[in-house]
C-alpha cells in the first residue's frame, strides 16, 4: 500500500461479512490493503442489529493505529438502516465508509453531514473518516459518475454489476463468452472516467468466482492496463493475486526509470525517440507517477 495524491493507493479491498467475527478476524489478519466489514448485502435483514454490535466491538478491540485499513460498508442512504449503521460503528473509529447504491454527489454530501455530526460526538478529527463510493449500482447513478470532483471525503470510486442488472431488469449481465455485456462494460468505463475526473482512485468490482484465480489474474492485469488502481475481493484467496497484479514489476520500473532518465538527459525536448517509437510528455508523466508510487510508503 502506497500513497497517491496525498491519499492511499490501495490495491486490494477485501469484504468480510459483519455477522461473522471469525471471518472479520481472518480478513484483518491477511494481506489485504483494506478490509471492508459488510453490513449490506452479506448480512440478512434480521441480523443487521447484531452485526452492527459485532463490528463495533471488533473495531474497538483493535489498536487505533490498526483501524485505518478497516472500513465498513453501510446500507444505502435511502433505506431504513444507514443511520443506525453509522451511529453504531462511528464511535469505534473505522478507517472509512463504503457508500453503496449512491445516486450521485448529493448522497455523498448527505453522508458527509452525518459523518461530521458523528465525528464531533465521538471526538474524532473532523473530516478524517474517508469514503469510497459505489457509483453504478442504480440506473440513475450511471448518469452521475462524473459529478464527484471535490466531493467531501471521497478517495475512491468503484462500481457494481449485480445490483445494476437488478435495477434494469436484466436476467443476465454476461455475454455468451463470459465477458460483461455492453451496459456493464459501460459502467466500468464510466467509473474509471469519473474517478479520473474527480482525481480519486478507480477500483474495479469483484470477481464472483473466487476459485478462478487465473481468470482473476488476467482480468486484474487488464483493468490495471486500462487505468484501474485496485480491485474489490470477496475471498481471502483473491487478495495475493490482486496485490501482485496491481504492483509494478521490476521490468516496468526499469523501463519507467529509463524513460525518466532519457528526458532528463534531453531537457526541453517535447518528444524523443525510444526503442523505435516516439515518446512525448504524457509518457514521461506516466513513468514519473509509477516511480513515485513505488517510493511512497
Amino acid at each position: 500500500m502506497s500513497e497517491i495524491g496525498g491519499e492511499m493507493r490501495v490495491r486490494s479491498w477485501l469484504f468480510a461479512p459483519g455477522d461473522s467475527e471469525k471471518k472479520m478476524a481472518k480478513a484483518t489478519a491477511g494481506p489485504a490493503d483494506m478490509v471492508i466489514f459488510d453490513l449490506e448485502d452479506a448480512v440478512a435483514e434480521d441480523e443487521k442489529p447484531t452485526s452492527r454490535r459485532l463490528i463495533s466491538a471488533f473495531l474497538s478491540d483493535i489498536p487505533e493505529s490498526g483501524r485505518r485499513r478497516l472500513w465498513v460498508r453501510i446500507n444505502p442512504l435511502d433505506g431504513p438502516h444507514a443511520l443506525a449503521d453509522l451511529a453504531a460503528v462511528m464511535p469505534a473509529r473505522p478507517g472509512g465508509i463504503m457508500l453503496p447504491k449512491a445516486r450521485g454527489r448529493g448522497d455523498v454530501e448527505l453522508l458527509d453531514h452525518y459523518l461530521c455530526a458523528l465525528e464531533v460526538a465521538s471526538d474524532i478529527e473532523l473530516g478524517s473518516t474517508k469514503v469510497i463510493v459505489l457509483v453504478t449500482e442504480t440506473a440513475e447513478a450511471m448518469f452521475t459518475t462524473g459529478d464527484y470532483q471535490g466531493a467531501p471525503r471521497v478517495i475512491a470510486l468503484t462500481w457494481g454489476a449485480e445490483d445494476l442488472a437488478d435495477a434494469v431488469g436484466a436476467s443476465e449481465n454476461r455475454d455468451p463468452d463470459g465477458g460483461y455485456a455492453f451496459t456493464y462494460q459501460l459502467a466500468r468505463s464510466l467509473c474509471l472516467l469519473g474517478a479520473a475526473a474527480a482525481g480519486v482512485a478507480p477500483i474495479d468490482t469483484i470477481q464472483g468466482d473466487f476459485t478462478d484465480l487465473d481468470g482473476l489474474r488476467a482480468r486484474a492485469e487488464q483493468v490495471r492496463r486500462d487505468g484501474y488502481l485496485g480491485m474489490l475481493a470477496i475471498h481471502p484467496a483473491q487478495v495475493e493475486v490482486i496485490n501482485e497484479a496491481f504492483s509494478p514489476s521490476t521490468s516496468e520500473l526499469e523501463a519507467a526509470q529509463e524513460i525518466v532518465d532519457l528526458f532528463a538527459s534531453n531537457p526541453g525536448v517535447g518528444a524523443i525517440g525510444y526503442r523505435g517509437a516516439m515518446l512525448d510528455r504524457p509518457h514521461l508523466a506516466r513513468a514519473e507517477a509509477l516511480l513515485a508510487a513505488r517510493r511512497r510508503p
